[in-house]
């Protein structure tokens, strides 16, 4: 059982943990499947820029951007290890490597009667990564009443 006089820090510890889950910029991402349905296809291609790819099948435009970020990272480990009379701690980094990661996005739009109808993401899906295709769409949307947005990442 909590003692009555810690609930508060409790519920105080709990909210911080639950912010620090929060990514602003996948949230932005994610609302902006929504937020961007209706935009003309010249303010699309003001705010986005020219598409990698593109296509039309019947009345459809499809128009594909793609975002990727590489994230080099030095391969360090720690370990334990035997010498002498006792054991010991110890930090080393290999001859060779870094943990080298690849964050990409993939937005397709589709476009009907030079609208967006609707925003997929592919890819990896790194709704982080995809962000930096939407940022530029989102922030030229004029506020709308009743409407919430997330707030914009920096």
């Amino acid at each position: 059982m909590v003692r009555p006089f810690l609930r508060p820090a409790l519920a105080a510890a709990a909210l911080l943990a639950l912010g620090a889950c929060a990514n602003p910029q996948a949230d932005s991402a994610a609302a902006a499947r929504n937020l961007l349905v209706g935009m003309p296809k010249q303010t699309l291609l003001s705010c986005a820029g020219v598409p990698d790819r593109q296509t039309s099948v019947d009345t459809r435009d499809f128009f594909t951007y793609r975002s990727q970020r590489l994230v080099s990272t030095p391969d360090l480990s720690v370990g334990t290890g035997y010498w002498g009379p006792g054991w010991g701690w110890g930090m080393g980094a290999p001859l060779y490597g870094q943990d080298v990661r690849t964050y990409d996005c993939d937005a397709t739009f589709t476009l009907h009667n030079g609208r967006v109808e609707r925003l997929v993401y592919g890819g990896g899906g790194n709704l982080d990564q995809c962000y930096a295709i939407v940022r530029n769409c989102l922030a030229a949307i004029p506020p709308q009443p009743g409407v919430t947005r997330p707030p914009q990442a920096p």
